[in-house]
């Protein structure tokens, strides 16, 4: 007997003749009442009994996934592939150029900035229509894809939060005010800065720090790391309550956010060195994140997974859009509004995978988007070790050394295939176990480490040999005057040194100077 037909038993009726007319007649109502709720609540678990069945029988595989959002990816590749040459005529109009005026640059003739315009278009019409097309019932069934939990508490579809987008606007702005005009290294700082400063307000990345640092505090006894502060009095905004909450978790989360802006941002705008690289190296990692993603999503990991499908589809679409124009030789460059925006994009989509604190598919997205991390840390150590400033230009980066090698073409695709095999590694980490991947990623930066290291002290060590051999050379010697006394030159012929060029001197001593005096054997008589 199920608890409706228990409630509805004749037995459980009071009988008219035990109790007032009054209290039978309330406590029918109160049955009535009880019956009534127990109905709603039957009729809830039926459905729920109803999903979960259908849900297992019915799972989805990362094919139907990628298959109900696919509208996304050519919609940001078809935006961006249309957008790039309007960009590059707007450019061309406006003066908005790179010229080749530094021997480190491999292009000859001026190239067209604002790609990065055509790139961020791109990226937004993709999240643009995602929405869009949520709106018309039949176009686009995100609900389809997972079960309930991927819906709000309002029921509703957890769509992008408008933080990323607000992100993603400053960022570019930021970007195209350098492009544009020149901006200094801190205002660029402070758009970055914003932009985390957004993500961490509507949480989008905050618990990534939860995996590692909640076993820390459960070796302290509390492994939530949250502590209430009492103050004795409330204070507005503050302590309303008259205690400070203070979250270790989110507190961290938020610092790490911030870090980790600051480091992909500035990681794509120094890896954006040769025709194409970045863009290539970005689409391999979003396609790399967007297996992940889907992975996720097949597991109904949270209300992101849609976020995180959405980004990485958007992102792919934009590079696979631009890559045309881009690769080399190129008709047509990021700037710094593209190579800060595929940055910022990348690390929120990597931020996004420990949102359950699964901070092991964090290490996992960084290693897929590891080109641009190691060639950063590389040039960090490499820098500070030779006593320069952590922001000033050299041609040792990665895709130098490879391009003095393969040339250009052939050190893009050289970057290509690393990221392939970085994107795989990657990928391959994320189905791991959680402790195997801390493992591996502890011995990868290990690796990074000491690479920097042995690489910062070889070419500090043949900058110490060129200046040894510098101050070896011997100094030019003005010659004097031509009414300077001859000089004795020890059994020379007698040349005064007031000659313009002694015999046997090169023709650098040409101007007066001699580089070196030149002893003549006395001929025999």
């Amino acid at each position: 007997m199920s608890l409706h037909e228990g409630l509805t038993s004749p037995s459980l009726i009071p009988q008219p003749g035990f109790l007032a007319r009054e209290d039978v007649l309330a406590i029918r109502a109160d049955v009535e009442a009880i019956k009534s709720a127990v109905a709603e609540l039957d009729q809830k678990a039926e459905s729920l009994s109803v999903a979960a069945g259908g849900a297992g029988a019915e799972s989805l595989s990362r094919l139907d996934i990628f298959h109900n959002y696919s509208p996304i990816l050519v919609i940001a590749f078809l935006v961006t592939l249309v957008a790039t040459p309007l960009m590059r005529r707007l450019a061309l109009t406006h003066g908005v150029i790179d010229r080749p005026n530094e021997a480190r640059k491999i292009h000859r003739e001026p190239v067209a900035y604002l790609g990065g315009v055509a790139v961020f278009l791109g990226v937004m019409a993709g999240i643009l229509f995602s929405f869009i097309a949520h709106a018309f019932d039949g176009v686009m069934e995100f609900h389809t894809v997972r079960s309930p939990s991927h819906l709000d508490m309002d029921g509703n579809l957890f769509p992008v939060p408008p933080s990323i987008l607000l992100g993603m606007t400053a960022i570019v702005l930021v970007g195209l005010l350098d492009d544009v005009m020149g901006i200094s290294p801190r205002v660029k700082l402070g758009g970055q800065l914003l932009a985390a400063a957004a993500l961490a307000i509507d949480d989008v990345g905050v618990r990534v720090a939860g995996g590692i640092m909640k076993p820390i505090g459960q070796i302290f006894g509390d492994p939530n790391l949250v502590y209430d502060i009492p103050l004795g009095l409330a204070v507005p905004f503050l302590a309303p309550t008259g205690s400070i909450h203070i979250d270790l978790v989110y507190w961290t989360g938020t610092a790490v956010i911030a870090l980790f802006v600051l480091g992909a941002c500035n990681a794509s705008n120094l890896i954006d060195g040769l025709d194409g690289l970045l863009t290539g190296v970005t689409g391999i990692a979003s396609f790399g994140l967007l297996i992940v993603a889907l992975g996720m999503a097949m597991m109904d990991d949270g209300p992101r997974d849609s976020q995180r499908i959405i980004l990485c589809l958007a992102l792919l679409g934009a590079c696979l859009g631009f890559l045309p124009h881009n690769f080399n030789p190129a008709t047509i460059f990021l700037g710094d509004a593209g190579s800060l925006l595929m940055g910022f994009t990348t690390i929120v989509i990597i931020l996004t995978l420990g949102d359950n604190e699964q901070t092991q598919l964090v290490l996992a997205g960084m290693i897929i988007y590891a080109i641009p991390l190691i060639d950063t840390t590389l040039a960090i150590v490499r820098r500070k070790m030779a006593g320069k400033s952590i922001s000033s230009a050299d041609s040792d980066h990665l895709h130098h050394m490879l391009k003095r090698a393969f040339g250009v073409k052939g050190a893009v695709l050289t970057l290509y295939g690393l990221g392939v095999v970085f994107a795989g590694m990657g990928i391959w980490l994320s189905m791991s176990r959680a402790r195997v991947v801390y493992i591996l990623a502890l011995i990868f930066a290990s690796f990074i480490g000491v690479t920097a290291i042995k690489i910062a002290r070889r070419k500090q060590t043949e900058s110490q040999a060129a200046a040894a051999a510098n101050s070896a050379r011997p100094l030019p010697v003005k010659a004097p005057g031509p009414s300077a006394a001859p000089r004795d030159d020890g059994g020379a012929t007698g040349q005064t040194s007031g000659s313009p060029v002694q015999a046997g001197t090169s023709g650098a001593a040409a101007e007066g100077e001699v580089v070196a005096p030149v002893v003549e054997p006395a001929k025999a008589s």
